[in-house]
């Protein structure tokens, strides 16, 4: 897959502050947000199957 960026995180860090468990309340959001971002990707990917296999149709040979 082409056109997303590949990105390696060294170091995150992440500090907020809530009521209540701060470990649930960032793994609730953060599982929000990575599914939102991996359903995009998903979507992406797919769009970029589906145009590589129409550019396929003429590449074929030609039956005899």
């Amino acid at each position: 897959m082409t056109g997303m960026p590949k990105v390696t995180i060294h170091q995150l860090e992440v500090r907020f502050q809530v009521d209540g468990d701060d470990g649930a309340v960032f793994t609730r959001l953060f599982n929000k947000h990575i599914q939102a971002w991996a359903k995009l990707y998903e979507e992406q990917c797919a769009r970029a199957e589906h145009t590589k296999a129409e550019r396929g149709f003429g590449d074929g040979e030609a039956p005899q």
